[in-house]
C-alpha cells in the first residue's frame, strides 16, 4: 500500500514545476517581442524560487521514501517543506494582491510615457470587464495577467496544501516514534 507521502512527492514536482513555468511566462508577456516588456519584479520571481523549493520537496520526499535508512533525507524533506509552506502562503499573497492592482501596463492612459501600475491610475480593485483593454500595447494583456495570477494562486494552494501533509505526517512520526525516520531506536 503506497503511503501519503508517496502521492504527495509527484503531486508536488508537478505543481512546482507548473509553477516555474508560470512565472518563466510571465517575464514575457503574451509573447511579446519588445525587449522593454520583460518584467523584472518579485511578483514573477516568487513563482521560480518557490517552485523550484517545492520541486526539491518532492525530489527529497521521494528519494526519502525510496532509501528508508537515509535519515538526513527526511530532515532535508522536513526542512524544506517547512521553507515551502512559508513560500506558498507568500506566492498566494502576491498573487491575490497583483490581481487586485491590475496588469503592468506601458502604454495606457497617458500616451506613450505609460502609468506602469494601472492600479494606481484605475480604481482598486481593477476593473477587468469595465474596459474593453486598457493596455494598449501589448495586447489582451489584461487577461494574460489574470490568467497567471489565478495559475499561481492554484498551484500555490495545491503546494500548501502538500508541503502541510508532508509536514503534518513528518511531525506525527517525529512524536510517535521520537525520530523522524518512523522507527523505535
Amino acid at each position: 500500500m503506497r503511503s501519503s507521502l508517496q502521492y504527495a512527492g509527484p503531486v508536488l514536482i508537478l505543481f512546482g514545476m507548473l509553477s516555474i513555468s508560470s512565472g518563466i511566462l510571465a517575464f514575457f508577456p503574451v509573447f511579446s517581442y519588445k525587449i522593454w516588456f520583460t518584467g523584472w519584479s518579485a511578483r514573477i520571481a516568487c513563482p521560480i524560487w518557490n517552485g523550484a523549493l517545492v520541486v526539491t520537496v518532492g525530489v527529497l520526499v521521494l528519494r526519502a521514501h525510496r532509501e528508508q535508512m537515509q535519515r538526513s533525507l527526511w530532515e532535508a524533506s522536513f526542512t524544506f517543506a517547512t521553507l515551502g509552506l512559508i513560500g506558498c502562503s507568500l506566492q498566494m499573497v502576491i498573487a491575490i494582491q497583483s490581481a487586485l492592482l491590475g496588469p503592468y501596463c506601458y502604454y495606457s492612459f497617458s500616451g506613450i510615457s505609460g502609468t506602469n501600475y494601472l492600479g494606481y491610475a484605475v480604481m482598486f480593485p481593477f476593473p477587468y470587464v469595465r474596459y474593453p483593454s486598457v493596455c494598449v500595447d501589448p495586447p489582451y494583456y489584461e487577461e494574460y495577467h489574470l490568467i497567471l495570477q489565478v495559475l499561481d494562486l492554484a498551484s500555490g494552494l495545491a503546494m500548501l496544501c502538500m508541503s502541510l501533509l508532508v509536514l503534518v505526517k513528518l511531525s506525527s512520526r517525529l512524536i510517535q516514534f521520537g525520530d523522524i525516520n518512523g522507527q523505535r531506536n
